[in-house]
């Protein structure tokens, strides 16, 4: 089974919930999908080794081959390509990959290469697997090293995804059997909340919502939920010992048996929903 583990606003505890759900269930298998800043590493201090890099293809323009005739240019969506009188310029850094400046080159002038745009590292530690994705400095587009990075998954792993609603997001639950959806009792977390909520309910993917730092801002959450009918998986309270865990980068689970039990419960609770909405 796949979990993942997303948030519509930052800083709210989504990987906190993602590796305290990790170490707790003894799911052996994490994966850190917010490669712009990975930092589920922090929590487990474990010795990260380069598996591979990840890539985009490219076009390579034949000069030889080339008419200049601008259907390459003309195709791509993405401004990649422009035409000059006596060249064809490429932009890298907005190539999507797509392919279709090649599909529409009729002398055969167009050959697709690899252009590295981030690294993906393997470490394990205490039983638990972490796969982690890097994108690199300056590059825009993060969803293709989160898809090298989902395919060590192997059908059962916690996703730590990226922050936000875009399309990092998007990409990282995609394939998920269940999202958890951490967010504040604050009018910024919900706000974001009922984005990433609608997000969900288009990919059709069995969720429920975490309330992180219980007991500050207001009961808006609590309301949306009861009107969305959103079930709340569970509740962490604003609480200064897990504060003060989280700050030493300590899982709190390892410290505090009552949440261990609570977070294995919620794994069964999971679990049993993603099994129901297989068979409907």
């Amino acid at each position: 089974m796949i979990i993942s583990v997303a948030s519509g606003k930052g800083g709210v505890g989504k990987t906190s919930v993602a590796v305290n759900l990790a170490i707790a269930t003894g799911k052996a298998r994490i994966l850190d999908c917010d490669v712009e800043e990975p930092n589920v590493n922090i929590f487990f201090g474990m010795d990260l080794k380069k598996v591979k890099d990840a890539n985009v293809l490219v076009p390579s323009i034949d000069k030889q081959k080339c008419t200049l005739c601008g259907e390459c240019a003309k195709a791509c969506r993405y401004n990649a390509l422009a035409m000059l009188p006596k060249d064809v310029m490429l932009f890298p850094e907005l190539c999507h990959g797509c392919g279709l400046c090649k599909m529409v080159c009729k002398f055969n002038a167009i050959e697709e290469i690899p252009r590295k745009i981030g690294e993906i590292y393997h470490g394990s530690k205490d039983g638990i697997e972490l796969y982690q994705g890097l994108l690199n400095i300056g590059e825009a587009m993060a969803t293709p090293v989160i898809k090298e990075v989902k395919k060590f998954a192997n059908g059962n792993a916690i996703i730590d995804a990226p922050p936000g609603n875009a399309c990092p997001m998007i990409e990282a639950i995609d394939g998920s059997d269940f999202v958890i959806l951490v967010t504040e009792p604050t009018p910024f977390g919900l706000h974001d909340l009922k984005i990433a909520v609608s997000i969900v309910r288009k990919f059709k993917i069995p969720f429920g919502v975490i309330i992180n730092k219980d007991g500050i801002g207001d009961e808006s959450v609590d309301e949306f939920c009861k009107k969305e009918r959103i079930k709340v998986l569970m509740r962490i309270p604003h609480d200064d010992e897990i504060a003060r865990y989280y700050s030493k980068g300590i899982p709190f689970v390892t410290k505090m048996d009552e949440w261990k039990e609570k977070f294995i419960k919620l794994y069964e609770e999971i679990k049993d929903e993603a099994n129901s909405n297989s068979k409907r």
